[in-house]
């Protein structure tokens, strides 16, 4: 066994500073991601605290303070359109039990005029517009806005109509595939792989895997965003659905594997934006910064703007 020993544990000993050296120093392995953008500010749902969510006047409100990315969700009308919107069904943005991909574009409900804010209980958005909005009228609208596009259903149709819109308006630098699905970002990267996309919850998990195994600093990544829940608002700013989240304990093992400050700095070295969502306090925004993430995503523009104001970010990096 001592014999066994004598080679393992410089063997191990070699491998562990390696991997740390190149965690620290990625730039001997890797050549540094570059993307057509960088972004700070980033809203979610275009800012659905200070407007009623993914309305144009929300997104209006957003660029207006500030932001330098749109987050967003999409959806196909029955008549092909491509629908802004966070749900598939409506029942809780407009209060009617119907489908989007079940309605034409002309038939659409308005949103509800007071809207509770999701990542912020007992919080209500309201807002002058209630029409849901194109994805077309927001590429026409903010034409150089970079926009993170989540696809959530597996619809072939769907992804080819946001890659043909993203071509049309020459913007497919600027517009970053998103979706918790690998399968489904598969379709969107085979559909257009010429736009940046970010890293999907089973890759996520792969991530996580390569870090604390110490093997991530010696593979190479393809995504260019790395976009995730920052634990301390769940339970309370959100309350989940899943009783398995609303465990204090769960949520604790959560934010000690997931929130690793030297793999968002790693992340970051090598050209990978790292943006944590959903930030609606300035407790928050200070969290999240100080863990290392490029950028936040929160509900509320105007707040994240004000405490940016405060707080100036870093210098960005030369090549972004």
């Amino acid at each position: 066994m001592s014999s066994y020993l004598y080679y393992l544990l410089p063997a191990v000993g070699g491998y562990t500073l390696t991997s740390l050296f190149l965690l620290r120093n990625p730039q001997y392995l890797h050549r540094r991601k570059t993307t057509a953008f960088y972004s700070t500010h980033i809203s979610h749902r275009g800012g659905g605290g200070e407007r009623i969510e993914s309305t144009v006047e929300a997104f209006t409100n957003a660029v207006e303070n500030g932001t330098e990315l749109l987050e967003l969700d999409c959806h196909m009308t029955k008549d092909g359109r491509v629908i802004v919107s966070h749900d598939e069904n409506l029942l809780r943005q407009t209060g009617c039990d119907v489908n989007i991909s079940d309605c034409n574009f002309e038939d659409m409900p308005l949103y509800k005029e007071r809207l509770e804010v999701t990542f912020y209980t007992g919080r209500y958005s309201t807002g002058t517009d209630r029409r849901f909005a194109l994805l077309e009228e927001l590429f026409q609208k903010f034409p150089r806005m970079p926009i993170n596009v989540e696809i959530k259903e597996d619809n072939e149709m769907l992804i080819k109509k946001v890659s043909d819109l993203a071509k049309t308006y020459n913007r497919e630098d600027i517009t970053v595939w998103a979706s918790v699905k690998s399968h489904i970002m598969k379709k969107c990267r085979k559909e257009n792989p010429s736009m940046p996309f970010a890293f999907t919850v089973p890759r996520v998990v792969q991530l996580l895997l390569l870090y604390y195994s110490g093997l991530l600093p010696f593979v190479s990544v393809g995504e260019s965003f790395l976009q995730g829940y920052i634990p301390s608002i769940i339970n309370r700013t959100f309350i989940p659905e899943s009783p398995i989240l609303r465990n204090r304990i769960v949520v604790s093992l959560l934010d000690k594997v997931l929130m690793q400050k030297q793999l968002f700095k790693h992340l970051a070295a090598r050209g990978i934006q790292v943006h944590l969502f959903v930030c609606n306090e300035d407790s928050d925004f200070q969290r999240a910064f100080s863990l290392g993430a490029t950028g936040v995503m929160t509900d509320y523009p105007s707040r994240l703007r004000d405490y940016l104001t405060r707080h100036p970010p870093p210098p960005r990096p030369a090549s972004q």
